[in-house]
């Protein structure tokens, strides 16, 4: 019963295994980005030679080494060097053979499946003695732009017609490395995405695009009719900057107005003179015992101001003298 009961343990596990393989998200271990030194530079990169036909386009330097044989350049366009067994060329090569070497030496691996198509792949380090791709591969950075995808193929890989890389949530083509052991071959009307790091060879079929590098380390790499573009990574930027120079601007030049409009006040003085004037006959409530002794014709005899308020003052301090009079009367009475 018990031996039974591992048997179905086991299957179970086996075929658990293999649906993991099959289908789903898959997780792998952490990769890390594959430097590649001065061949970072080059779109294309061959070993013997490089062959091309039609109107393809590439957007960085193409070279060979220590092969010398380039063709196909026109009508094919290079934006930037070709060098031709030349000491660049050299030591892109050199520093090929160490990116190769990095890439494949990367653990912990997740094995997959030879088709990838179909798949949605999170960042990390996958292997197969071959990988293919039919259909659409999805490249899933989970947010992060800095997320590494290297594939490890151990001699072969090859993609159908048709197929695509589709990359989502930040991925970019400068963090995917392709380490392929011996070829590679793009299908027609491929759309591509990252640098592949051949030992042998590569050949981009009829109107296959590549979003980064074909970088062959010995042999030949075959172009036909294609678009090549190599990219750095994007940086993130920061926009705080404006906001701050803006706002310091304004302030400064809305205070200066305010200065101006205090001078007025210094022109109220004027109502001075109008004391010295010789209309003595102005509204009562205004004059004053100055603005009477100023009209020139000798002191008035009352000089008392006619105000209620200054009559009630002399009343008050007339009564307060005749009580404090009276109160002295009566001591002096009394005594």
């Amino acid at each position: 019963m018990r031996s039974r009961t591992s048997r179905l343990l086991s299957r179970s596990l086996l075929a658990l295994g293999a649906a993991s393989l099959v289908i789903g998200t898959l997780p792998a271990g952490a990769a890390t980005a594959v430097g590649l030194g001065t061949a970072n530079e080059f779109s294309v990169l061959a070993g013997s030679t490089v062959t091309n036909t039609g109107p393809t386009t590439v957007t960085g330097s193409l070279g060979v080494s220590p092969g010398t044989a380039i063709t196909g350049f026109p009508p094919g366009i290079v934006g930037g060097t070709i060098h031709s067994a030349d000491a660049t060329a050299a030591q892109a090569q050199t520093d090929t053979t160490t990116a190769y070497n990095t890439a494949a030496s990367q653990t912990p691996a997740t094995a997959v499946a030879v088709e990838l198509g179909g798949r949605t792949l999170e960042p990390g380090v996958y292997r197969n003695g071959t990988l293919g791709i039919t259909g659409t591969l999805t490249l899933d950075a989970q947010g992060d732009p800095d997320a590494v995808f290297v594939f490890q193929a151990g001699s072969t890989l090859i993609t159908a017609s048709g197929s695509r890389v589709n990359m989502i949530n930040g991925a970019q083509a400068c963090n995917v490395f392709w380490q392929v052991g011996s070829s590679a071959t793009l299908g027609t009307s491929t759309q591509f995405v990252g640098t592949v790091l051949a030992l042998t060879s590569i050949t981009a079929d009829n109107g296959a695009t590549v979003q980064g590098r074909l970088l062959a380390r010995n042999g030949a790499v075959t172009l036909d009719n294609n678009v090549i573009t190599t990219t750095a990574c994007a940086t993130a930027t920061t926009t705080t900057a404006p906001t701050t120079t803006t706002t310091t601007a304004d302030t400064s030049t809305t205070v200066a107005p305010t200065t101006t409009t205090a001078a007025p006040t210094a022109t109220t003085a004027p109502t001075t003179t109008e004391a010295s004037g010789p209309t003595p006959s102005t509204t009562p409530t205004t004059a004053t015992p100055a603005t009477l002794t100023g009209g020139g014709g000798g002191t008035p005899t009352t000089s008392l101001p006619r105000t209620g308020s200054g009559l009630t003052v002399l009343a008050i301090g007339g009564a307060v003298a005749l009580l404090l009079g009276a109160a002295m009367v009566r001591r002096s009475s009394t005594i």
